[in-house]
Parts: C-alpha cells; structure tokens; sequence
C-alpha cells in the first residue's frame, strides 16, 4: 500500500508572487490548510485545484517534475493528474 501523498511544497518557501509561493504556488493559508486535510479524496482534490492555480498563474512548470521527485523519495505514488500535466 501506498504511502499518504505528501505536500505539494517543493521546499522554496519564497512568497513573492501577490502572495504566492514561487515553488509550489499555495499561499501560506493553502499550506495550512492541506495539512488539515484528512483523507485522500480531499488530498487529490487539493492537488487537482493547486494545478488549476499553477495554470493560471504561470511560470510553474518546474514543480510537476519536483514534486514527483518529493513523491519517490517519500515512496508515494504520484498522483495522476501531476502524471498528466508533466
């Protein structure tokens, strides 16, 4: 089985972009609020609505490829849709 996906951080940590994290796009109060999810159903959801945000946004094609890198190293399985928009 499956380890729990883990955090969409990247480890930036660098809020310059209107609140924004430069690495991963959540803005501290997203953050916060993945850690409160419980169950993979919201999980995933979190991660789908966070790709939304990166699209919109822009400039974050680098974060597909480090946080399945974060998922492998953590022994997660990446999800899907992270699969689907590298």
């Amino acid at each position: 089985m499956s380890k729990k996906t883990p955090s969409p951080c990247i480890d930036v940590c660098k809020f310059k972009r209107e609140g924004h994290c430069i690495g991963c796009s959540m803005t501290k109060d997203q953050k916060s609020m993945f850690k409160r999810l419980k169950g993979e159903k919201h999980r995933l959801a979190f991660i789908t609505f966070l790709l939304r945000q990166q699209e919109a946004l822009g400039r974050y094609r680098h974060w597909a490829p480090a946080y399945a890198k974060r998922c492998r190293k953590k022994g997660a399985n990446l999800p899907q849709q992270v699969r689907d928009a590298a």
